[in-house]
């Protein structure tokens, strides 16, 4: 082989190993990664992915996001938390999707110990971080304390503490007046999984149900991940109670009401139960959890034109019903937008253009709450935004049972919701 053909191979090389080069960023550069953290093993962290999936598809799908006169596809990059257990290992988590993944995004959070600890680390390495499960003031509280460090933090779902504790004791409130309608007084037993998110709840809950003509006559503190609440059940019935009050967001919620449908327990079950709001729920209680009542997020009422399309394609995709961690699949519409409209994948442009959101999604109308309040980032609630819902399982089916026309919202009722109804064994008990 000649010199002037060994040159030519050479520059052939070389002009080949430059394309490489300058398509692999192409590439990249039309592709924004997005990471959803949550505890991978549990409904939690899988309806984080299932509605962080169908946001992606449909988004791409339709195009992408339009970043310049470019269009840009959606990746998503899974990361179990591991954070019911270990927010240590939620934290590492979050690590490796910035400094190995080096995703643009996050979305996602369950467990609010691990959420605030997580935050700490997208704060440090200014990441957006979009939360879709934790309900902790603290979260949005820090933004308020010291805006530059915490901006990057924006809640989706749920509600904050302070208003889920709102829309629970209204819940109880609606159960109490069914309670009272029969003559009788309403007492009420708070059963509380003993996790930080729910400290809150139970303190107000023993401050304020007096107030509203209910006797609290006993507060239980089971753990997250017990498998047999015998004990706690037995004194509950033993202190005369009619009603539980429940704040349970973990594996505890199926043992609970299991075990409170087998005994009979006289006393109608409301509150926050997340396991309560899967689709498999009569089936992993064995049809012992029928007639149990819980705060959701998602069910098939007209809260938006967007939920029941939304709520139907998630049920036929994943053969289950969106619990609300499949606010992920909000965050990335809030993202698109923010992204869109600030034409950059610069973070403090987006948080700004995040700032202003104001967008129609399945759960409501998502508008952030401002810098001028006590819980910047986080999602406004009441008429007209997002509520939340109470639904209960009756036969076989889990319905919206409020807001009901008349009650707690005044006139306020979604359209497809049904009346509440006490549990057949506590209705008997009640009135014998």
């Amino acid at each position: 082989m000649n010199r002037a053909m060994k040159g030519a191979i050479i520059l052939l090389l070389a002009s080949l190993i430059m394309a490489g080069v300058s398509c692999c960023p192409s590439e990249e550069a039309n592709e924004i990664k997005i990471g959803v953290i949550g505890p991978m093993d549990y409904i939690q962290g899988e309806h984080h992915w299932a509605g962080a999936q169908m946001a992606a598809e449909e988004i791409n799908d339709a195009g992408g996001i339009m970043l310049g006169n470019e269009t840009y596809q959606i990746k998503l990059v899974k990361a179990d938390s591991n954070e019911i257990i270990s927010p240590t290992d939620a934290v590492l988590a979050m690590e490796k999707l910035i400094t190995v993944d080096k995703v643009d995004f996050v979305v996602g959070g369950f467990r609010s110990e691990s959420v605030i600890a997580m935050q700490e680390t997208a704060m440090e390495n200014e990441m957006i971080f979009l939360g879709c499960g934790a309900s902790d003031n603290l979260l949005c509280e820090n933004v308020a304390e010291d805006y530059e460090t915490y901006k990057y933090w924006f809640r989706v779902s749920p509600v904050n503490g302070k208003y889920l504790t709102t829309i629970s004791f209204m819940l109880a409130g609606m159960v109490a007046q069914e309670i009272g309608s029969l003559g009788v007084a309403p007492k009420v037993a708070i059963l509380a999984e003993n996790n930080v998110w729910a400290n809150p709840l139970v303190d107000a809950a023993e401050a304020t149900f007096p107030g509203m003509g209910m006797e609290v006559v006993k507060t239980l503190r089971p753990s997250q991940m017990a498998t047999d609440v015998t004990a706690e059940l037995t004194a509950i019935e033993l202190a005369g109670a009619n009603m539980i009050y429940t704040a349970v967001s973990g594996p505890l919620g199926v043992a609970y009401t299991t075990q409170w449908g087998q005994m009979e327990i006289p006393a109608a079950s409301v509150g926050i139960n997340v396991e309560a709001q899967k689709g498999n729920f009569l089936d992993v209680t064995s049809g012992d959890g029928a007639y149990e009542t819980t705060l959701n997020t998602y069910a098939r009422v007209e809260i938006t034109d967007e939920t029941i399309p939304f709520y139907d394609s998630f049920v036929d995709r994943f053969e289950e019903v969106p619990i609300y961690t499949a606010g992920t699949y909000e965050a990335l519409y809030i993202l698109k937008a923010a992204i869109e409209s600030a034409d950059t994948l610069d973070a403090d442009a987006v948080v700004t253009a995040l700032e202003a959101t104001d967008l129609i999604g399945p759960a409501g109308r998502l508008v952030y709450m401002g810098t001028d309040t006590a819980t910047p980032h986080d999602i406004t609630w009441g008429p007209g935004y997002v509520t939340g819902l109470g639904v209960q399982w009756q036969d076989g089916v889990l319905e919206c049972v409020w807001p009901n026309a008349g009650g707690s919202l005044g006139a306020l009722e979604y359209e497809g919701t049904v009346d509440y109804i006490l549990p057949p064994w506590v209705l008997t008990a009640l009135t014998e």
